[in-house]
């Protein structure tokens, strides 16, 4: 598996710390294309404390913008355009888990999406999903685009509190298998990374 590209059904919802958490297991490298907000604590950042495997590189960021808001928004902000064709993979020998920025339909610029940085890449894909009201008709959709777009998603995972209902029909109506459940706890650290990859099934996209 040369790229997996992490995406999830909104913002906020744990992509970052779930890369790390694919990171770790798989040894890999990681890399954000699009930062939008926090520069003094980038995404890179926090996934670099937390990986420990000694095989992971952590490549910089395309674009690193101030704004907390849509790529598209904040690039224009600072009187920038995301240019997709400027954005290619980093070169390594390992394979690399590439973080989207917010879901899938978040704008690059007024022509382009997340979805078309998806699929430039060729990469797996797997969907970060939460449990909250409305996340059922949020994950459903995102699976539905990345068909109609010519792609299916190799696996999804559940982020924080368990909702065995939402989970189940989720899984039996998008026919995409649960590659892990990761529960929120207080500390998020390096053992609790480690501890939760090791909990990955990651059969369905090796």
């Amino acid at each position: 598996m040369e790229s997996c590209f992490v995406t999830g059904i909104g913002t906020g919802i744990g992509k970052t710390i779930f890369s790390a958490i694919l990171a770790q297991r798989l040894g890999a490298d990681y890399w954000k294309p699009v930062q939008c907000g926090s520069l003094e604590h980038t995404d890179t950042m926090m996934v670099q404390s937390l990986v420990s495997h000694p095989d992971s590189k952590f490549h910089p960021e395309k674009y690193l913008l101030k704004k907390p808001a849509s790529p598209h928004d904040a690039a224009e902000e600072e009187g920038r355009r995301l240019v997709l064709g400027e954005i290619c993979l980093p070169k390594t020998p390992n394979c690399i888990v590439i973080e989207g920025a917010g879901g899938i339909l978040v704008p690059l610029n007024e022509n382009e999406l997340m979805i078309d940085l998806i699929k430039k890449f060729e990469s797996k894909v797997i969907v970060v999903c939460s449990n909250y009201l409305g996340s059922i008709n949020h994950s459903l959709m995102t699976f539905r685009v990345l068909e109609n777009a010519g792609m299916k998603a190799s696996g999804l995972v559940f982020m924080g509190e368990a909702n065995p209902k939402s989970e189940e029909i989720i899984q039996k109506i998008s026919r995409v298998k649960c590659i892990g459940k990761i529960p929120w706890v207080k500390s998020i650290d390096q053992e609790f990374v480690q501890k939760s990859a090791e909990t990955l099934n990651l059969d369905v996209i090796l």
